[in-house]
Formats: C-alpha cells, sequence, structure tokens
C-alpha cells in the first residue's frame, strides 16, 4: 500500500486538510454532546435512587444543584462551538438545554408545593430525616430515633383526630390532601427499609426502636386524609381526583414539547378533526343501512366482540394481519427478531379500571374481563374491545406502532432516551392508523368504524384533557363527554378519565397522540409526498433518530441548522384531514 494514500490518510482524494479538520471537530462535538446525554441520564437516575423520597427538601435541593451545574456546563463548554455543529448535534444540544430547563422549573413548582402539604406533612420532617441519615450510613443515637417515632406517632394521631372532626378542611385542597396520602404511605415504604436495615443487625438499635416500631402506623391518617379532605369513602377507591395544571404551566410545556400553538388553537384543532371523524362515521353508519345515526351502527359494532377465551387469540391473528399488510408494501423495516418476540399479558382488573383498552410497547396487555367480575362490567369491557376497535388497537401496540418503535429505541441513539414524548411516542403509533385509513386498510364499514372510533377518540382527548387544566371541564363532565361524543361505554370512559388526571400523564400526553400523528403526517407530505424520500427510508430513519419532538425529526431530516435561541415556529397544521 502507498504510504500516503487518501484510505490510509483519512481524507478524500484532494481533500484540504481544513475541510477534513471541521468534519472531525464536527464529529467530536457531536460526540461530546451524546455524551452529555448519556451523562446527566445516568446521574438523574442515580440521583433519584439515592435522594428516593420524593418530597424531601434535601431532595429538590441536590437535584436544583445539579441541573444549575449542567445547564452551566452546557452553555459555557460549547461557547463558540456551536456554529461548527452538524444538524443533528444541534438538535441534540437545544432538547438537552430543554429538558434541563424545564426540569428546573418542575423544581420549583415542586418547591412552593412543599407549603401546600405543609399542614398534613410537617410532623413528618424527623422521619425523613432518619431514612436519608440510613443512605448515607451515617451514625446515629437508636434512643433519639425511638423516640422520633414515638413522637411522630403522637403527632399522626392527633392531626387524624383533627381531620376527623372537621380540620383543615377549608386550608388544604382536596388534590393537596390527594398527593399527601400518596406522600405519607411512600414515607413509610422507606421507613420499613429503614427498619429492616438496622433491626437484627444492631441489638442497641433493636433495643430501643423495635417497640415503637410496632406501634407505628400511618394507615388511620391516610384513610382519614382521604375520606374527609378527597372525599374518598371506604368502599368508594376509584374516585377521580386531578389538579388542573393551568394555562401558563401548559405553555412552558408547550415549548419544552417545541410545539408553536397555544393551548386553545390546539382545542381548535381537536375540534376540526372530530367534526371530520362524525362525518366518516355518517358515511360508513349509512353503508351499515343505519342512516346517519352512527352511534346505531356503533352499537353494531361492539357487539362483534369474541367469547372471553378467544380473545388473545384473535390479537395475535390481527397482529399477523399488520406486519403482512405493511411488509408487502415495504412501508417500513421489521427485523426479524422484532416480529418474534413480542409476548401477551393479561391486565388484573384492577389494571382495567385505569386501562380499559390495550397497552403496549415490549409486550401487548390485553384487557378483557374476568370471571369474578359483574355482568355489567364483563359487557362493557367485552363490548369495549370489540374485533373491529382491536384491529386498530393491536397494531397500534405492536408492529408498526409501539414495539416496532422499542426494537429501535434500544439499538439506535440511545441517548436520547431522555426526550421521551408522547408527540413522537404516541403520535408514530397514531400516525400508522392515519395512513392505513389512507391506504384502505379498513375495507369494511364495520372495520372504518372500529378506526374512526379511535380516532373520535385521540380527538376528545384532545379536548377534555386541555380543557380540564384550562380549568374548564371537571372529571365528572370529561367522563360525559367521551360517551356523548365518542359512544364510550361508561366503564371505559371512566378509565380513561382516571388514567389521565389520577396518574403521572402530563398534561399534554393525552394531546401527543393526535397532535404527533399530524405533524408526522405534514412531515410525510413535505419529504415523501415531494419525493426527496422513499416511504420505508423515511420511516426507518425516524425510528432510528430515536424519541424527540417532531420539529427536530423535520430538522435532521431536512438537514435545518437551528440557531442556539431556536423557539419553537413549526406550524405544521394544514386543516382536517380530510
Amino acid at each position: 500500500m502507498v504510504a500516503n494514500s487518501p484510505r490510509q490518510s483519512g481524507r478524500g482524494l484532494g481533500e484540504p486538510q481544513d475541510v477534513a479538520s471541521s468534519r472531525q471537530t464536527a464529529a467530536q462535538l457531536s460526540e461530546r454532546v451524546k455524551q452529555l446525554a448519556r451523562d446527566i441520564t445516568a446521574d438523574l437516575k442515580d440521583l433519584d435512587d439515592f435522594y428516593n423520597i420524593s418530597f424531601s427538601k434535601t431532595r429538590l435541593q441536590r437535584l436544583g444543584e445539579y441541573l444549575a451545574e449542567r445547564n452551566n456546563e452546557l452553555v459555557v463548554a460549547f461557547v463558540g462551538l456551536y456554529e461548527h455543529m452538524d444538524a443533528e448535534s444541534r438538535v441534540d444540544w437545544l432538547l438537552l438545554r430543554g429538558q434541563i430547563q424545564r426540569g428546573q422549573e418542575k423544581l420549583r413548582v415542586e418547591w412552593a408545593q412543599l407549603e401546600g402539604l405543609s399542614p398534613l406533612l410537617a410532623w413528618t420532617g424527623p422521619l425523613v430525616a432518619l431514612c436519608e441519615l440510613r443512605q448515607r450510613v451515617a451514625k446515629f443515637e437508636p434512643q433519639d430515633a425511638g423516640k422520633v417515632l414515638s413522637d411522630a406517632m403522637k403527632e399522626a394521631t392527633a392531626l387524624t383526630s383533627i381531620i376527623a372532626g372537621g380540620g383543615l378542611h377549608d386550608t388544604v385542597s382536596r388534590f393537596t390532601a390527594y398527593r399527601a396520602a400518596f406522600a405519607i404511605e411512600e414515607l413509610y415504604e422507606r421507613l420499613q427499609e429503614w427498619y429492616g436495615f438496622y433491626a437484627g443487625y444492631d441489638p442497641l438499635f433493636t433495643w430501643w426502636v423495635e417497640a415503637p416500631w410496632q406501634r407505628f402506623s400511618i394507615q388511620a391518617l391516610v384513610a382519614t386524609i382521604r375520606e374527609k379532605i378527597v372525599g374518598i369513602a371506604k368502599d368508594e377507591l376509584d374516585t377521580i381526583v386531578g389538579q388542573p395544571c393551568g394555562r401558563e404551566s401548559m405553555l412552558a410545556d408547550l415549548k419544552t414539547e417545541v410545539i408553536a400553538y397555544t393551548p386553545e388553537e390546539i382545542i381548535e384543532i381537536g375540534e376540526k378533526e372530530y367534526a371530520w371523524c362524525e362525518r366518516e362515521m355518517m358515511k360508513a353508519s349509512k353503508d351499515l343501512g343505519y342512516g346517519a345515526d352512527w352511534k346505531q351502527a356503533l352499537e353494531h359494532v361492539k357487539n362483534m366482540y369474541v367469547d372471553p377465551s378467544q380473545q388473545p387469540y384473535m390479537i395475535h391473528e390481527l397482529a399477523e394481519e399488520a406486519v403482512e399488510y405493511i411488509t408487502k408494501r415495504d412501508m417500513v423495516t421489521v427485523p426479524e427478531i422484532c416480529n418474534q418476540t413480542w409476548r401477551t399479558f393479561m391486565m388484573t382488573p384492577e389494571q382495567q379500571k385505569i386501562n380499559p383498552f390495550f397497552l403496549g410497547g415490549p409486550y401487548i396487555q390485553v384487557s378483557y374481563p374476568t370471571s369474578a367480575m359483574s355482568h355489567e362490567d364483563k359487557l362493557m369491557i367485552m363490548r369495549g374491545n370489540s374485533r373491529p376497535f382491536s384491529r386498530s388497537t393491536v397494531f397500534h401496540e405492536l408492529i408498526p406502532g409501539h414495539h416496532l418503535q422499542w426494537y429501535y429505541m434500544d439499538r439506535y441513539n440511545q441517548h436520547r432516551g431522555m426526550f421521551q414524548t408522547p408527540f413522537w411516542i404516541e403520535g408514530w403509533s397514531f400516525y400508522w392508523e392515519m395512513i392505513l385509513w389512507d391506504r384502505g386498510f379498513p375495507d369494511t364499514p364495520e372495520n372504518r368504524i372500529g378506526m374512526l372510533f379511535w380516532r373520535m377518540h385521540r380527538c376528545a382527548r384532545i379536548i377534555f384533557s386541555l380543557n380540564f387544566h384550562l380549568g374548564k371541564m371537571t372529571p365528572s363532565e370529561c367522563i360525559d363527554y367521551l360517551v356523548d361524543k365518542v359512544g364510550h361505554e361508561r366503564a371505559t370512559a371512566e378509565g380513561e378519565v382516571r388514567r389521565s388526571f389520577n396518574g403521572d400523564y402530563s398534561p399534554l400526553y393525552q394531546a401527543g397522540y393526535m397532535l404527533g400523528a399530524l405533524q408526522f403526517y405534514s412531515l410525510r407530505k413535505e419529504i415523501v409526498g415531494q419525493g426527496k424520500m422513499t416511504e420505508k427510508l423515511f420511516h426507518d430513519r425516524i425510528l432510528r433518530g430515536n424519541n424527540m419532538p417532531v420539529e427536530m425529526v423535520r430538522a435532521m431530516l431536512k438537514g435545518e441548522m437551528f440557531a442556539s435561541d431556536h423557539a419553537p415556529c413549526w406550524r405544521w397544521y394544514k386543516g382536517s384531514h380530510g
């Protein structure tokens, strides 16, 4: 081999040295940003694992210090270097900065919320301190620990009596009390770990602490908070409790999600898309002989359910149908291992109260009644998961939806896992419902109604969830809306609203399904529709890019070089799908 050949020198034939250097610099910068994202992801997990009491001031302070340090590093370390980054590195840098700044904002909100929790949690301070001493394996006097437990039990008992007698009802909001009850239960779990760490291993600890620990209990206090302030009776544990976040918080979340629309504009999009769905529902209803009364046609489709024992087999049949459809048309790359290894699990009755439909990702979780349920609940769940309804749900959850996403997320650009957003995760899966609709996948009126039901459902999610967080709808009104406008069974509507407001979903999560799908759909027109990429390459590039707001996906696919002060600007909605 010639000593100075282009292959050995690492430069193209005749390529100037400064061009090769700039390319090397861009590659180095790309790796620096990726490594910083990986470091921050791992560090935050370690900090969360160590400072594991969510309402601890120590936790909030340490996380705040860490994010401030990293934000300073992100800005200072890349001064003068941003202009040398390629499009993908700029996207990573912008997303990392946005993630850190939103994290700081959320910590400030959590700190402010501590004041509201104080009337119900002030007595827990010394207990939190015990748990934090254990985390550091710092020495303490067992006699003092026994006194802390004994004093805390007295204070908890006194607080229980105050609340039972009507105290604090006017000074603590329903949702604050709801959060406080969970916080007390969380603390008790940490205390159990604390006690188990020392008991029996330290004779003095056992001598001083065993008796007060046996008398220590939080059940009465938690039950009283939930019953007297939250308004959840002992036999009504499924009550829906939620706290509107407000318009300003939603605007901050929209900025982090790189969405250039206001909450009011988003609700208008949901209403326009719903109107399109309703028109299509009427067409399918007429084809079935029900005229314009699409709710009667929907009743017909709901009753196309299978026997209880047959639901898992039907799901596998529908999954195979979807994979065959997209692979025959060469729409996206489906690796063999991905297609072979998805698994199926049945949801418990308790899970179905929150998730009345399927869930998916690494595996699919099937919602279908168990023998112990009431006759009415059995029918509602079966009707809510009929064959035409399930046909869309299965490919949404498996392939080409979430299971395919998870396969690629585990293998490509893993550093972007921290940028996870429902606009990419849920938007991608629902986008396939739109694309397969265009392709004629729902080849019967019943299957069209099945797909339209879910489409209406996504529209309704935008409308009820954002209106709730703007303070314009109550949970009860949200349930009524789903029953009236989408045709939900009441049990599934309750589960949907409970899932939206009682869990860990962000205020924009439910809107992310349709909005993310509409973004991908618009981007498809811009790239595939104009012949810049094949359909398969377009889909593969999105999957290999991993998680991020869709405006950033667009920047990467188009090679757009965003400035370091980039703000959301893509106005992707061009009117209803039809």
